[in-house]
């Protein structure tokens, strides 16, 4: 099992800003960390387990998929995400060839890794 991740940034100002505000609507926030190395994401009064590491000069992307307990919540994420600048890299829908109920949606954050929200459930919207 994995204990955590970390991807790295160029700004950790800039990157805490666009996940505080995009990994809300999953219930995630930022829990640990500084404001210029580092910032570790997880749910409230538990471990992180998603961290932004400051890198200097370029990053290799990254793909991550946060899990979401609704569609509804996938929806939040992207809507979210594009508020805050990321670009549309798949919009929220049903990816079949990923299993007949795997719903998700996909946007580049502003380092260019691919962040994904995944719900694996029937779905809940009408």
């Amino acid at each position: 099992m994995i204990d955590h991740v970390s991807i790295a940034v160029t700004h950790i100002p800039r990157a805490r800003a666009f996940y505080d505000r995009v990994l809300a609507p999953l219930g995630l926030a930022c829990t640990a960390g500084d404001e210029t190395s580092c910032a570790g994401y997880g749910p409230e009064g538990d471990a992180p387990f998603f961290w932004l590491a400051l890198q200097d000069g370029p990053v290799s992307r990254t793909h991550v998929a946060f899990t979401a307990a609704t569609q509804a919540e996938v929806q939040d994420f992207h809507l979210a995400a594009l508020a805050s600048g990321a670009r549309d890299h798949g919009p929220p829908g049903l990816r079949p060839a990923y299993g007949p109920d795997y719903y998700a949606a996909f946007v580049l954050d502003p380092d260019g890794h691919n962040i994904e929200a995944v719900c694996r459930t029937p779905s809940d919207l009408s």
